[in-house]
């Protein structure tokens, strides 16, 4: 019996345009009066997420920075930083590439220093609390960083960052994470690992859950759910390894289908 229902937000549950479905909240509602923990499962920060699901939060767990951490009933039960020498030395690569832009995603704020108004404007639009900072290099040595978000302007950055980045920067995992976004952090860093963390404070096991995705970002917490879907929009890769399909996001497809498992 499922126990658990993870989901990625952007490109899987959210709507085209980031716009949360009207059913979510009284569908989360009637998941937990089932005995079924809604998660949302998200490259997000955790304010953000917090903000966004307001309504609910008692009934909810969050998978935030995708994997980076997870929470659970008023606290953190998961971390997984990036330890700062490497933050440096990824940041010092980053910059050495044109048209990639690093942001420092850390617990509770996300720290920026590039000038550049699209990417300013980006930060403000998905960060619910953000600094802009002309010492980026200081807050990595100070503050404790989950990951680095990269916002990459030549789009789609599968086709540029994403094919440049990892080769340059050795023993750190960097991953498309959207159409324009990607995330550079700890190698173990993923969201099936935050999910294992979720498991083991819920007492429960994977065949409990069942998850839903779109991007490769999202691979590690499908396999490591009983029940995995990705939707008609999802990346070709992720479709390859995952086959169950259900209907896209802008079709509603993750609420059909846990209004199916229920």
């Amino acid at each position: 019996m499922i126990k658990l229902v993870v989901s990625d937000l952007d490109g899987t549950l959210l709507l085209p345009g980031g716009i949360m479905p009207e059913e979510t909240f009284s569908l989360i509602d009637k998941l937990y009066r089932n005995g079924i923990i809604f998660a949302p499962a998200s490259g997000r920060q955790l304010p953000n997420l917090k903000k966004l699901f307001a309504p609910v939060l008692d009934k909810i767990a969050i998978i935030a920075e995708n994997g980076g951490l997870a929470w659970f009933g008023g606290e953190i039960i998961y971390s997984n930083p990036t330890q700062s020498d490497s933050v440096l030395y990824a940041l010092s690569k980053i910059k050495t590439v044109k048209g990639l832009h690093p942001l420092l995603s850390c617990e509770d704020c996300a720290y920026y220093s590039d000038d550049f108004e699209p990417f300013a404007a980006k930060v403000r639009a998905s960060y619910s609390v953000s600094e802009k900072t002309d010492e980026l290099e200081s807050v990595a040595r100070r503050v404790t960083t989950l990951k680095i978000s990269v916002w990459d302007e030549i789009s789609p950055c599968a086709e540029h960052g994403g094919k440049i980045l990892p080769p340059l920067i050795e023993g750190l995992r960097t991953m498309v994470s959207g159409r324009d976004w990607l995330d550079v952090s700890t190698p173990d860093a993923n969201k099936g690992e935050a999910l294992k963390a979720l498991y083991r404070r819920l007492g429960i096991n994977s065949e409990q859950c069942a998850g839903f995705g779109d991007h490769m970002n999202d691979y590690e917490m499908l396999a490591a759910c009983g029940s995995a879907y990705v939707t008609a929009n999802a990346y070709s890769g992720l479709k390859k390894l995952i086959p169950n399909e259900i209907a896209s996001n802008a079709e509603k497809g993750v609420i059909r289908k846990i209004g199916e498992l229920i």
